[in-house]
């Protein structure tokens, strides 16, 4: 089932972001992390602010996006990620979000912010 593919769309306030075929997400809301396959049941959840999104495309590649809140809908085709904001891991830099995380008061939108572009690049595995 995992080698099924399902399309997604993340779109932010100011762009979309990804469109194509995936075998499997891992989207964080409040009611916790859900991973996703082809044919999930259908289901409307709310982002976390200080999140990401993991996408495992068709071929094997692995997107993940750092994102703060916003909603996420499933139907049994197809997977739609709308985000408050979001922005690609391997465009950040984990020195300095690093820094941002350690000036930030804890629980600012400046601290979810860094903290939820930490957790795209530990995902991604990537560091910069």
């Amino acid at each position: 089932m995992a080698d099924t593919a399902f399309h997604v769309e993340v779109v932010a306030v100011d762009s979309e972001l990804y469109s194509g075929e995936a075998t499997f997400v891992i989207a964080q809301t409040t009611e916790g992390e859900l991973g996703l396959l082809a044919n999930h049941e259908p289901l409307l959840g709310q982002l976390i602010q200080g999140g990401f999104v993991l996408i495992e495309e068709e071929g094997g590649s692995r997107k993940v996006a750092a994102v703060q809140g916003g909603f996420l809908s499933v139907t049994g085709e197809s997977v739609t990620i709308l985000a408050e904001s979001a922005e690609w891991a391997d465009d950040l830099d984990r020195t300095t979000e690093e820094e941002a995380l350690d000036l930030a008061e804890e629980g600012s939108d400046e601290y979810l912010r860094a903290q939820s572009r930490l957790r795209a690049l530990d995902e991604l595995g990537q560091v910069k």
